[in-house]
């Protein structure tokens, strides 16, 4: 069976005809254990959904680990659920899992986007945070460290919905000018990370993920979320 990957948002515009992959939309709660089910033997967790649903819990992860699948995780939900699992066997891709897993960031909302449907194949509406910084740290040679300072201030008081650049160049004084130069000069970290786990998981040799030195607890939570995952749905 192909490496299962959930992703929406952040791979956004690449292409991935030539990888072997069997790519869904964003996980939320049940999705991995329905993959687990259905006889996946490696799944690659990029987006998952949040807010209007429930998000994938850890505790689907660690069933997979324990059925011996690998867990790969990265560039967004992925990478906090590889930073918060790395202990118990999930591995973490790209350079927001190590900044999570290091103690670097903290927050959930770094990563955050709102995005479109599926219809529009989840075009991103909004800038993560972690894209905002990198993007600005790129272009020292181009905006005074004043500029800099003024954009990543306002780019932190934005809530992840609404931070769009038009209104991050508003919100620091800023114009036109800088406007375009940003726009022009996006750096995706969030992009480049999915990339690469993508690239990871097409092309490298995996194999089923031995069970850590831990006994998975099936608790009656977990039993209850069994009972309401889409296991059965073949469409999924």
């Amino acid at each position: 069976m192909r490496p299962v990957v959930f992703a929406g948002p952040s791979i956004f515009g690449l292409d991935l005809s030539g990888l072997d992959l069997d790519v869904r939309p964003p996980a939320s709660s049940g999705d991995l254990i329905a993959a687990v089910h259905h006889g996946a033997t490696a799944i690659g967790l990029i987006d998952g959904l949040y807010g209007d649903c429930a998000s994938v819990w850890h505790k689907e992860i660690l069933y997979a680990l324990s059925k011996g699948v690998s867990v790969w995780g990265g560039a967004s939900m992925g990478a906090l659920r590889a930073a918060e699992c790395v202990s118990f066997g999930m591995i973490g891709v790209g350079r927001i899992f190590e900044a999570y897993r290091d103690g670097e960031r903290f927050s959930d909302a770094d990563v955050a986007v709102t995005h479109g449907p599926a219809e529009l194949d989840y075009r991103p509406l909004s800038i993560a945070l972690v894209d905002a910084q990198a993007t600005l740290a790129s272009l020292s040679n181009i905006f005074h460290a004043d500029e800099i300072a003024a954009l990543q201030d306002a780019a932190r008081r934005f809530h992840f919905s609404q931070r769009m650049w038009r209104s991050v160049v508003s919100s620091a004084g800023l114009g036109a000018d800088h406007l375009h130069v940003l726009k022009s000069n996006v750096v995706s970290v969030k992009r480049q990370d999915a990339e690469q786990l993508l690239n990871v998981l097409a092309t490298g040799e995996l194999t089923p993920q031995a069970p850590s030195a831990w006994n998975f607890q099936n608790t009656v939570f977990f039993q209850a979320l069994m009972k309401r995952s889409p296991s059965l749905d073949e469409n999924r």
